[in-house]
């Protein structure tokens, strides 16, 4: 297993390929957080991780991210919803897929528009496929 440290720390970003995609992974649980970017960095893609709202905020406005994939229920009293709401301000058509173990789905007026829910558990496989349909399409 390659260490991936999903906490405060920041590591530099990772990847397979020279010209890939980045992917922001927002996840406050540590195991989850490795298990969803050793699966994304598998596939090839940059992964960059956040603990938090307020970490990855400053890594949507430090770096270039092409997809956001966020938990609902972060650390310290954050939360992804209103996250992916502040970053459509600046990148109207950054793809966000959401995650959570507490809820079946998100209604239309709590997410950002064309986004993607998966719930917790979910499987590698399942987060690989719906970032590969997500990038593939963007228009």
């Amino acid at each position: 297993m390659i260490p991936f440290a999903c906490a405060p720390a920041f590591l530099p970003p990772f990847s397979l390929a020279p010209h890939a995609d980045t992917i922001l992974v927002v996840e406050d649980e540590s195991f989850v957080c490795e298990l969803a970017a050793e699966a994304l960095l598998d596939e090839g893609y940059r992964v960059l991780t956040a603990a938090d709202a307020d970490e990855a905020e400053a890594i949507l406005s430090s770096e270039h991210v092409d997809l956001l994939f966020t938990d609902i229920d972060l650390a310290r009293n954050t939360n992804g919803l209103a996250l992916a709401h502040r970053a459509r301000r600046s990148l109207p058509r950054l793809p966000v897929v959401y995650t959570s173990g507490g809820r079946e789905g998100l209604s239309a007026a709590e997410a950002v528009n064309e986004s993607v829910f998966m719930p917790k558990p979910y499987r590698a496989a399942q987060l690989v496929a719906v970032t590969n349909d997500l990038l593939r399409h963007r228009g």
